[in-house]
């Protein structure tokens, strides 16, 4: 018997996978969900499987997503990672990964971690909402809207309330997969 997936991953091997795996799953960890932060910030106006597709080669251009080390790049390398074929060359993205890992320290330094801050915003507990079709999922929620405006107050850039709201989705901040998904109940 085959699985139902949410409607958006069927079809493409590396998409499944990464829907049975990691979307949805509540993420704590502050290296990971910097990591799915700067991937949906390259996302903004891209599909996410682009960025999928990609993210290897965003993991060797950004050491690991080592956001201490990002937040201390210099412009000679800046300068190397728009010449990276290997990643989305777009000069505001790059530059505000900078910018953001520099916020995600200062909101460590205020927290404790940046997964108490993010999480503070849904209690410690994810959103479990109940669409059928994942086409009826929104792109964003006033919470959203919350928490985009924060961190755009903190010097977070490319954190509109679509990519806030997306980040949400994949570290399973709220849980969107359909209803009648497999990983439903499971994230």
């Amino acid at each position: 018997m085959t699985k139902h997936r949410c409607g958006w991953c069927v079809g493409d091997p590396l998409y499944e996978a990464y829907h049975d795996e990691e979307w949805g799953v509540p993420v704590y960890d502050d290296a990971t969900l910097f990591e799915f932060l700067t991937l949906e910030t390259f996302q903004a106006g891209l599909s996410w499987i682009t960025v999928l597709r990609k993210r290897e080669n965003f993991r060797k251009a950004f050491d690991s997503f080592d956001y201490k080390k990002i937040a201390n790049y210099k412009q000679n390398k800046i300068d190397q990672l728009l010449q990276d074929e290997g990643i989305i060359r777009n000069k505001l993205k790059v530059n505000a990964t900078v910018t953001n890992a520099q916020a995600f320290i200062k909101i460590q330094d205020e927290f404790g971690s940046f997964s108490k801050y993010i999480w503070a915003f849904v209690d410690g507990k994810p959103i479990k909402n109940n669409f059928e079709d994942y086409k009826k999922a929104p792109a964003n929620t006033p919470l959203s809207d919350k928490i985009s405006k924060d961190l755009k107050k903190r010097g977070f850039k490319f954190v509109g309330t679509t990519v806030v709201y997306a980040h949400m989705q994949a570290t399973g901040m709220v849980n969107d997969h359909e209803v009648s998904c497999f990983r439903y109940d499971e994230v």
